[in-house]
């Protein structure tokens, strides 16, 4: 199972649209606090829809109690500092990979120690970055591509309607 972690996220709708894409890609989800938001805000839910409740999500106080409690986890940091694209990556079935708060990215103190594993989505010129929630699911699926969607529905059924032209 892949797992996604938000380093203090600050934005509930995101944090809520990134829940309900790990439910629909059977991922975990971790969140570093501080939060910019309370897990039981209206927002969240609302962003999360129904699927909240189907979450696995774990919280920490820091991302040294991450890091104590996934000890020997594979993590890649998502980064727009990165030298590697995350298509050069090969995912572990049961990596790690770190988004940054929606501001100011992972601390550069944090990604320095893990330079090797840092990879960025390509965009053109001037622009920051994209939104986290968009971000998660571009990296999220690649690494579940690699991994031959383990366990997901690969085929969709067309209702065979007449339609008058």
């Amino acid at each position: 199972m892949l797992n996604i972690v938000l380093h203090e996220p600050e934005i509930p709708a995101n944090t809520g649209n990134i829940g309900r894409t790990c439910v629909a890609a059977n991922a975990r989800l971790h969140l570093i606090e501080p939060l910019g938001f309370r897990l039981n805000e209206k927002n969240l839910k609302r962003a999360g829809m129904d699927y909240w409740k189907d979450l696995d999500v774990t919280t920490y106080i820091d991302f040294n109690d991450f890091m104590e409690k996934n000890p020997g986890a594979k993590i890649y940091m998502a980064t727009t500092k990165a030298h590697k694209v995350y298509t050069d990556v090969q995912y572990e079935p049961d990596c790690y990979i770190m988004f940054g708060k929606e501001s100011a990215g992972i601390p550069e103190e944090i990604l320095v120690n893990h330079e090797e594993d840092c990879i960025r989505i390509p965009m053109l010129g001037d622009i920051r970055s994209l939104n986290l929630g968009n971000s998660v699911a571009i990296v999220l699926y690649e690494a579940l591509r690699q991994n031959n969607f383990p366990g997901m529905n690969l085929e969709g059924h067309l209702h065979h309607l007449h339609w008058n032209v």
